[in-house]
């Protein structure tokens, strides 16, 4: 007679490892979702046409011919909504506002981290401070200096208004993390002769490519992605417009949806492309500059 095998009686530390298991993938699937299928969508309808998406409205794949003809609604807003020059002007303003709020945050924050000064922590504290103040209290009256220095309208203008959102967080972000450097490292360097600004270069930034990496992505996606200011400064300069004012323009009924999806697609992009090239880079930059003995 065979005989029976018994049952196997499962832990309850095995039972709860399933369950963590099961709930980590089904939070994966969830996030991934609510994440992805956004993006997905937005895709979807910028490649079918309006009359499509009008009668098909909840039609996830879109057809061969539409697949084949996709780069139609893109030229079209690359060409007869400008979005060429306005991906230029987009692409100017926010690099700029990357290196001049680089330039001056980074001596900034070691000042206020390493050296001892009067008003010092009054610095400190005001940092956050100004950037507390909502933008469009300081918008009214900055648009009427700029309307008085005769400047409203220039791509120049905005990236000093930019700056002036970018930099305080900068310098925030920056001295908290030019406090987690040992001091010491700073102070061999000083005794083998270099100056502040050589031990900046040679010791404080290649251990702060983490934090100066995320302070450029952070202003980057600020100055690419801003619209109230470029509201009020540039409206009346279509030839200084950024990407943001150039998607308000599509967003009419006179303009079909698909155009203000493209349009969307095209202000999205690199800024996916962005952070996933600063990950990497990111994850390099966690042992750059690390001390070999």
């Amino acid at each position: 007679m065979a005989q029976t095998i018994p049952a196997r009686i499962w832990t309850r530390e095995e039972i709860e490892l399933v369950i963590g298991r099961v709930l980590k993938i089904v939070l994966i699937i969830f996030f991934l979702l609510i994440t992805v299928f956004p993006f997905y969508w937005m895709l979807n309808l910028s490649v079918r046409d309006i009359t499509d998406v009008l009668q098909n409205p909840t039609r996830l794949i879109p057809t061969g011919d539409q697949l084949i003809n996709f780069w139609k609604p893109y030229q079209a807003v690359l060409v007869d909504f400008r979005f060429g020059t306005f991906i230029i002007n987009s692409a100017l303003v926010s690099v700029i506002t990357v290196i001049l709020t680089l330039l001056l945050a980074i001596p900034g924050a070691y000042a206020v981290t390493r050296l001892q000064f009067r008003g010092r922590n009054r610095m400190n504290q005001g940092i956050l401070l100004v950037y507390m103040f909502p933008a469009i209290v300081i918008g009214i009256p900055l648009f009427v200096i700029y309307s008085q220095l005769g400047i409203r309208g220039s791509l120049p203008g905005i990236v000093v208004l930019y700056m002036s959102g970018t930099l305080p967080v900068a310098l925030y972000m920056l001295r908290s993390y030019f406090q987690t450097i040992p001091a010491e490292l700073e102070e061999a360097a000083l005794i083998d002769g270099c100056g502040r600004l050589e031990t900046i270069w040679r010791i404080v930034l290649p251990l702060s490519v983490p934090a100066v990496a995320s302070v450029g992505l952070y202003t980057f996606m600020i100055a690419w992605n801003e619209f109230l200011f470029a509201v009020l400064f540039l409206t009346d300069a279509p030839q200084s417009w950024t990407l943001p004012l150039g998607l308000a323009q599509l967003n009419t009924q006179e303009v079909p949806r698909t155009y203000l999806m493209a349009g969307s697609v095209i202000i999205t992009v690199p800024i996916i492309i962005l952070f996933f090239g600063f990950e990497r880079f990111l994850t390099k930059g966690l042992t750059a500059g690390a001390v070999k003995g």
